[in-house]
């Protein structure tokens, strides 16, 4: 058992996608196993996923239902964080959307030794992101509606470290058929 779990966040409808991200087939997988081999050879374990508007069969991962999937990603991350087995001293947190990231990035996360930690692209902040144990409960308080961990890194900016993620991948998300095509025409 790894002292860092990993969360892969993938209940959504993809509304504006047309069907629910996790199922979607990207490069020859889908984006929900992508996600969790993006986790688990990152150096995370175990690696919890939490759906929603879709159900699979995930190999590899512990799955979460989340009944309030429709509020928000913060209903998600909630449960997800619930879900977490009580050894585990921190958690990677990551999005179904995101195929490009390698992970590299997840193993950049945990190798800062920090207890809040972001990965950065082009100096902006986007996920993966760490959480530490100690933060959980905070972080959960205030993941509300459509948004995760963004209000509580807000609140404590000087617990957070930026970890440049340049090298381990591209953040881009699919959120639109568009999206799908853009990147796999790359």
């Amino acid at each position: 058992m790894s002292e860092v779990a990993g969360l892969l966040l993938a209940a959504g409808r993809g509304s504006r996608l047309g069907r629910p991200k996790a199922l979607v087939e990207y490069a020859g997988e889908r984006l929900v196993d992508r996600g969790v081999r993006l986790l688990a050879e990152g150096g995370c374990h175990p690696v919890v996923v939490v759906l929603g508007a879709a159900e699979a069969q995930v190999d590899g991962a512990v799955t979460v239902h989340n009944p309030r999937w429709a509020s928000g990603m913060g209903s998600s991350l909630r449960a997800g964080l619930a879900a977490l087995p009580p050894q585990a001293r921190a958690v990677v947190v990551a999005l179904v959307d995101q195929p490009l990231i390698r992970p590299e990035a997840v193993r950049a996360l945990i190798a800062s030794g920090a207890g809040l930690a972001v990965a950065t692209y082009g100096g902006r902040r986007r996920n993966p992101v760490l959480i530490g144990r100690e933060h959980f409960a905070g972080v959960a308080e205030l993941a509300v509606g459509d948004v995760g961990a963004r209000p509580y890194l807000k609140a404590h900016p000087e617990l957070v470290t930026e970890v440049a993620c340049d090298a381990y991948g591209d953040p881009a998300d699919i959120d639109t058929p568009a999206d799908l095509d853009l990147l796999e025409a790359e």
